[in-house]
């Protein structure tokens, strides 16, 4: 099993920036992507950015220009700089790591870190 702890949601003001961070522990061997996803009210879990263990990076088009993701595999922790922040973009925001067993894939979550953007 992994673990997945996220910190660093909080409440700021439209223009802010927040830093989150998610630290996956337990069985991290054979960990891959990583990355956010995030869940406003009433509306379906979408990916903000993802990350491989060798640097490939996608963003999801809300994010480009505004949020960074990084990852320091020997730490096995991912980041997201949110920069720039619109109250659109306030949502539960959820770690994901997919673990490779043996060519299977499987996906494990963080409990989710509220971000709330005022206007």
């Amino acid at each position: 099993q992994v673990q997945l702890a996220e910190s660093g949601g909080g409440l700021v003001q439209a223009g802010g920036s927040l830093r989150l961070s998610c630290a996956a522990s337990g069985s991290i061997f054979g960990i891959n992507d990583m990355g956010w996803y995030r869940q406003a009210p009433g509306k379906q879990r979408e990916s903000v950015a993802t990350i491989t263990r060798g640097g490939s990076i996608y963003y999801a088009d809300s994010a480009k220009g505004r949020f960074t993701i990084s990852r320091e595999n020997a730490k096995n922790t991912v980041y997201l700089q949110m920069n720039s922040l619109k109250p659109e973009d306030t949502a539960v925001y959820y770690c994901n790591a997919v673990k490779n067993y043996s060519g299977s894939y499987r996906d494990f979550w963080g409990q989710g870190t509220q971000v709330t953007v005022s206007s």
